[in-house]
């Protein structure tokens, strides 16, 4: 119950949040923030504290490993989108991230070699996925927007978290990374500014990805060693600073390619 409390208001405020931030500083900022384990970590903390630690470490290394399925999302939904509308996107993205799942199901490795497969594959998504330089919107946002985009993450958090407790640590770790706050977002974006958006935000989403994999990564190696808290707030900290990075660089790339598209 409590876990379930964590996701349904923790997600959906994430959402809001995220689209106010990228309203205000753009796109490539807005969706690095997302990148942050804002699903994963909850999923991670009250699994220690109701499964203990080795467990939780378990599944932070299988979430690891879901970000892996998580690439293939974004991958699927930036090729389809480039083509097609984004119901079509959304669900050959969620049912590539269930077939990566399913292959990733019976892959047992450390940590240290889960972290180096995560960051292996977002830095192919970002060679992969290609660079759009930013377009200002004028057209005013529905007031019923920021309120649908929350109520969207709800319905996908029940049906994993009615799932994922039932099915051990390492599957419980993949379905952590099972994309909720990715997809409502792009979907959002690609419906209201096109798919050219849509690509910025997934793009930026993956260079936050990095956070998410360090966070996971310090949970996998120091939960059994440390106390919870400190595990988890060590986590924290790490992943906060490789995102500030991240929102630096991605602040300065975006202002060079719109340089680089005027010369």
């Amino acid at each position: 119950m409590t876990l379930l409390a964590l996701k349904l208001l923790l997600a959906p405020g994430f959402i809001v949040a995220t689209s106010i931030l990228s309203r205000r500083f753009g796109l490539g900022v807005g969706g690095v923030i997302a990148g942050l384990p804002a699903i994963a970590g909850p999923v991670l903390f009250v699994l220690a504290l109701g499964h203990g630690d080795e467990f939780a470490a378990d599944a932070a290394t299988g979430t690891l490993l879901g970000i892996v399925a998580l690439i293939a999302f974004v991958l699927v939904y930036a090729s389809v989108s480039s083509r097609g509308a984004w119901p079509w996107a959304l669900t050959l993205g969620w049912a590539s991230f269930l077939i990566a799942i399913l292959a990733l199901s019976p892959v047992h490795v450390g940590p240290l070699a889960a972290l180096c497969l995560a960051c292996a594959a977002c830095g192919a998504a970002l060679v992969l996925l290609p660079r759009a330089p930013g377009t200002v919107s004028s057209r005013p946002e529905p007031r019923w927007d920021l309120p649908l985009r929350a109520a969207c993450a709800v319905v996908p958090i029940v049906a994993v978290t009615a799932s994922a407790r039932l099915l051990g640590p390492h599957v419980t770790g993949l379905l952590a990374a099972f994309p909720i706050i990715t997809p409502v977002l792009a979907a959002f974006t690609h419906a209201q500014r096109g798919s050219r958006e849509a690509m910025r935000l997934l793009r930026a989403m993956t260079a936050g990805f990095f956070a998410y994999a360090l966070f996971c990564f310090t949970v996998a190696v120091t939960l059994e060693r440390l106390p919870l808290a400190a595990s988890f707030a060590l986590a924290t900290a790490l992943a906060l600073v490789a995102q500030a990075g991240a929102v630096v660089l991605t602040g300065r790339t975006a202002q060079q390619v719109p340089a680089q598209a005027a010369a």
